[in-house]
């Protein structure tokens, strides 16, 4: 029996994680779509279901600076006037604390829970290794071994220091760096689209870049459905069909997404931290559950932790569920829940 529970009651698409939209008749709501290029370096599709051109005008836009806003806060290169975001707090490091908004404390703040929840293998604090993997990945070759070594030093999750009472972040470690590439975009698309839902918004879809969370229901009351599918399957023919209650996230992490080849072999950006290495259990990990940015941390927690490790994990928690797809491009495992 699962019992404990991460999130409130109440994941563009990759290869590995097809969309199946629902299409209703004439009459009631008319359907409109966005797609967004400019956040999260992804691709973001809105379907949504509204009464009135000026009521979708009105909700994209306001979901669009929503996911701006964040997309800004949460950018670790880049700076932007009147905004002290992610980018700020790592030039700060060593420094002393740097006065954030609250998104961002809040943002850190879970970062620290899904740390513990997944005994470190999806660290946050853990940037300046991730940014020696990023380098390799532009130019193609393998990081230096000793230079890993020493990153990871610097990469202790004790040195950040949440301040909610002071509205403060800081990085005691002048070498520490965040990166919170794991569950920013998964957190981001969930406060969002519960600020969409606060303004009315009844009928929508939120699709971007394997992270993909259900508004209500699709407009004849019929569940959204998302499909997840092995990353070798490429046909399609063994996608499994979800379907996504309202406030449901489908969210997958794979190492078909970002990566580089060196000699055959593929390096993906999801690292384990304790070999500092792309992890090698899995070829993909999707989750489902009621929260994106939780989903977001599992996906990569999971996906970077043994097979038993995970799928205990996955058992205690509620509302969780989840299906690795194996390294070895046969193995398939589901938790108890995830439909079949």
């Amino acid at each position: 029996m699962k019992g404990r529970n991460l999130f409130s009651p109440a994941v563009c698409l990759s290869a590995a994680a097809l969309l199946a939209l629902l299409l209703t008749g004439c009459g009631g709501p008319k359907q409109y779509q966005v797609t967004w290029f400019d956040m999260f370096d992804t691709v973001i599709r809105v379907t949504a279901y509204c009464d009135s051109d000026e009521e979708w005008q009105q909700q994209s836009q306001a979901l669009h600076d929503d996911l701006m806003h964040y997309h800004q806060l949460f950018d670790i290169y880049n700076h932007y006037d009147g905004v002290v975001n992610l980018a700020d707090v790592n030039e700060a490091a060593g420094k002393g604390p740097v006065k954030v908004d609250g998104d961002v404390l809040d943002l850190l703040t879970m970062g620290q829970q899904m740390y513990a929840e997944t005994n470190g293998c999806c660290n946050i604090a853990a940037g300046a290794v991730l940014d020696l993997w990023h380098d390799a990945r532009e130019t193609e070759t393998l990081p230096d071994s000793a230079k890993l070594q020493a990153a990871a030093a610097h990469s202790r999750m004790e040195d950040l220091v949440v301040d909610q009472d002071a509205g403060t972040v800081e990085l005691t470690d002048p070498k520490m760096q965040l990166d919170a590439g794991s569950i920013a975009k998964g957190w981001a698309i969930e406060k969002a689209a519960r600020a969409a839902e606060e303004r009315g918004l009844t009928n929508a879809l939120i699709d971007a870049g394997s992270n993909i969370r259900a508004i209500g229901t699709h407009a004849d009351g019929k569940s959204w459905v998302a499909g997840v599918t092995a990353p070798w399957d490429e046909g399609g023919s063994d996608m499994i069909q979800v379907p996504l209650a309202d406030g449901q996230s489908l969210v997958t992490s794979a190492d078909d997404q970002r990566y580089f080849t060196v000699d055959g072999v593929r390096y993906s950006h999801l690292i384990d931290l304790g070999t500092l290495y792309p992890a090698t259990y899995f070829r993909e990990v999707s989750v489902l559950c009621g929260d994106s940015g939780v989903g977001d941390a599992l996906s990569t927690g999971l996906f970077c932790m043994p097979l038993d490790d995970g799928q205990s994990l996955v058992e205690q928690l509620d509302g969780v569920e989840a299906i690795w797809y194996g390294a070895d491009e046969e193995t398939v495992v589901r938790s108890s829940g995830f439909p079949q």
